[in-house]
């Protein structure tokens, strides 16, 4: 602990964005630099918690106050190492992850929690300009090879660990190029992609194979990924939207918010010339209230659109907790995103009803209703509010709730892997119902965050790495939770 007061002499303090009308000219990342003297004040509000809760808060066990005590004392590549010894990839948690750790900072009972993914991003940012960040290719070889398919967050920490064993690791992406959900997903201005390609420089050098653009089932068959490699890991996420069950939801410019999201990230990155989904002029309704949908909402503010509108079934949440929502749990209350403030109307309390056309089979308008939610037997329910039916303009509607489970693409039964009810497929420790075949990620646990999915990736290698070779000496988390996760998925 750096500085015993240090909680009590500095208040929170994040960097400042750029101006709303400014940011939204471009696809740049928001924030303005951060003086150095600040983050080590900001590390200095650390308390080194005789229980530090943040470590729960944290699906990567990250281990927090250490590295914030790095951090104040200017010892940043003693930081780089702490944080990079349980997170493979901390420059992309330090930008897009929701912190679930501040939201267990014991410091966060009375007063702002530390502003720990700021202190994430800077310590991997120092470490590539210091140096820090170097190949550093396994000394012996196993022999072994591995398939990864998928190249999101869950696949390349897996293909990390897998090649830091000795492994011969290649990587399946059935995209021009690889990052998955980072890539094709996560709008620039919340990540911009050369973060993504600096740190898969660093993966090739130290020997990772990237084989881009091979769809497996189609331009490479199941059998044969199983018959040249001695263990299959299956990252390719939840990609199976979930759909809105209403009549006019196949009206032309009613839209899955990934398809225009992952187009326009393609524009950005110079893969298309323009996005075949055009927001400029048009009103715009969001349907979805999450982080899917915020996105929807600057994407659509870059292109110019006349209106938004982001509709939301559950009711507004509260500024601050609850007494039903106390500290260390996830923190229920209103969250204002960047997306947000460069300008949208969001509603809560919705009923979506129907999608109104014109003779074209082109959208124009939503039928809505205002809900009332009340507890009824213990559940809560909502019931239509009379009167309050009405139509609202729409040019372009964005699907953004959520997705059901992975790709009905046929990827799993080309591999043997059976699935439950739920479609998520069967898995115990990782391992599927073909035991050379593992699991990981959102394909494995359903939609979560990418923090998770860098979680779900090491955790697999070292299962992976077990199948190989008996036993790894590869890091892994405390077990605890998982197993428990485990008997939930399998039972």
């Amino acid at each position: 602990m750096g500085a015993k007061e240090g909680f009590i002499k500095y208040k929170r303090e994040l960097p400042q964005s750029r101006k709303p009308e400014e940011r939204i000219k471009d696809y740049k990342e928001i924030y303005e630099p951060f003086d150095g003297e600040k983050l080590n004040n900001q590390a200095a509000r650390c308390m080194d918690c005789g229980i530090p809760f943040c470590h729960q808060g944290c699906p990567l066990g990250n281990v927090i106050p250490d590295f914030n005590d790095a951090v104040y004392r200017h010892e940043w590549e003693e930081a780089y190492h702490i944080l990079r010894s349980t997170n493979n990839f901390p420059e992309f948690t330090g930008r897009i992850c929701p912190a679930p750790c501040e939201a267990s900072c014991v410091l966060g009972i009375n007063k702002d929690p530390v502003t720990i993914e700021l202190i994430e991003k800077h310590i991997a940012e120092q470490a590539y300009e210091n140096g820090h960040v170097i190949a550093n290719p396994p000394k012996n070889r196993t022999g072994k090879k591995v398939a990864v398919i998928g190249s999101g967050p869950a696949g390349l920490a897996a293909a990390d660990q897998l090649n830091q064993a000795g492994h011969e690791v290649t990587v399946f992406e059935k995209d021009q190029k690889p990052g998955g959900l980072l890539r094709y997903g996560i709008p620039d201005f919340k990540l911009e992609k050369w973060v993504i390609d600096r740190r898969l420089k660093v993966m090739e050098d130290e020997g990772v194979i990237f084989s881009n653009g091979t769809d497996v089932g189609f331009n490479i068959k199941a059998e044969n990924i199983l018959r040249n490699y001695d263990a299959v890991l299956l990252a390719t996420g939840a990609q199976q939207p979930r759909e809105l069950n209403i009549k006019g939801a196949d009206l032309k410019g009613v839209h899955f918010a990934m398809e225009f999201l992952g187009k326009q990230n393609q524009v950005v990155g110079e893969e298309l010339k323009e996005n075949p989904i055009s927001a400029k002029d048009k009103h715009v309704i969001v349907i979805g209230g999450g982080d899917t949908g915020s996105d929807c909402i600057g994407t659509s503010n870059r292109h110019g659109a006349k209106s938004i509108t982001q509709l939301e079934l559950l009711p507004k949440p509260p500024k601050q907790r609850t007494v039903l929502n106390p500290w260390p749990e996830w923190p229920m209350t209103l969250k204002t995103s960047s997306s947000h403030e460069e300008g949208a109307e969001r509603v809560f309390s919705i009923l979506t009803k129907e999608f109104v056309g014109n003779e074209k089979g082109e959208v124009t308008g939503l039928v809505l209703v205002d809900i009332e939610w009340k507890e009824e037997n213990g559940r809560m329910q909502f019931v239509e509010i009379p009167g309050s039916e009405r139509t609202l303009p729409c040019d372009l509607a964005f699907l953004a709730i959520g997705y059901t489970g992975p790709a009905k693409n046929g990827l799993l039964e080309a591999f043997g892997v059976q699935t439950l009810e739920n479609s998520l497929p069967k898995s115990r420790e990782y391992q599927s119902t073909n035991k050379k075949v593992f699991l990981a990620g959102d394909m494995r646990r359903g939609q979560s965050l990418v923090v998770w999915a860098i979680s779900e990736g090491r955790e697999a290698a070292v299962k992976v790495d077990e199948f190989l070779m008996g036993s790894s000496s590869l890091p892994r988390k405390d077990e605890g939770y998982y197993e428990v996760e485990e008997d939930i998925l399998t039972d």
